[in-house]
């Protein structure tokens, strides 16, 4: 594959004489423990440049996948400020995070969570549906933005309308995700394992994209990943053990 990265890598976890302004996501003392009281994430400190990309590795049960909820607002923080563009997600309450997510962040969930009784075309529709600002800021609209990005990724127009979900491979369902996620150009893209189901020439169509989509509308990339090959691709590369101070267990799903 042949793709070159956006810039050098050369910037630290930290970014602590970064302007707020600059910066995407901005964490300080992020604590987060589930109900049995176990840590799951000691982060004093990490930070993510607006327009950068950036791959994190680390092993299961390592807190990738809970980072990325609490950076998402899919999760509340336990203790810690949250900055993400500029808001403190632990400020927030659920609906407004909820509410946020949706205006501004394209979210790859690891089990996708296309929802199975709307077409292919209505699960890429769906952050327009739910957020003005990304619906405005699709072009030319909604609509013609979806059906590009999905031929992008290689998912046929026969494919896109009255046709479930569902009945696509677990391949495509994965690409409709993506399209769903990069849909009205977000501000901050938030991926999880989100080329684990494609073979390698749509995996090298769908970075080739992303990357694209990314550097067009300035946004930043958060990518997580066990396949460590991909991370010359990025800005930046970090393990989750260089800001995470807890002892890594079994996430839960």
């Amino acid at each position: 594959m042949t793709m070159c990265r956006l810039s050098s890598d050369q910037f630290r976890p930290g970014f602590r004489d970064a302007p707020m302004a600059e910066l995407a996501i901005d964490i300080e003392g992020l604590a987060f423990a589930w109900s049995e009281g176990r840590p799951v994430l000691d982060v004093p400190h990490f930070a993510v440049r607006r327009g950068e990309s950036v791959f994190l590795r680390g092993p299961s049960g390592s807190g990738k996948s809970t980072l990325l909820g609490i950076v998402s607002g899919v999760l509340a923080p336990g203790r810690g400020r949250i900055g993400v563009l500029g808001s403190d997600l632990g400020t927030l309450s659920g609906a407004e995070r909820d509410a946020f997510r949706a205006a501004h962040v394209g979210l790859v969930f690891q089990m996708f969570n296309l929802l199975p009784y709307l077409s292919v075309l209505d699960n890429v529709l769906l952050p327009a549906r739910f957020s003005s600002a990304r619906r405005e800021r699709a072009r030319p609209d909604p609509v013609s933005e979806a059906r590009r990005l999905l031929a992008e990724l290689g998912i046929a127009a026969t494919a896109i309308t009255g046709r479930p979900v569902t009945e696509l491979s677990i391949g495509q369902q994965q690409r409709v995700a993506v399209a769903r996620a990069l849909l009205g150009r977000p501000e901050l893209v938030i991926a999880d394992e989100p080329t684990s189901a494609l073979d390698s020439d749509t995996r090298d169509a769908f970075l080739r994209l992303l990357m694209s989509e990314c550097a067009a509308a300035g946004a930043a990339l958060l990518f997580v990943s066990h396949d460590t090959a991909l991370g010359a691709l990025f800005n930046r590369r970090l393990s989750i053990t260089e800001i995470n101070r807890a002892e890594p267990h079994r996430e839960r799903p």
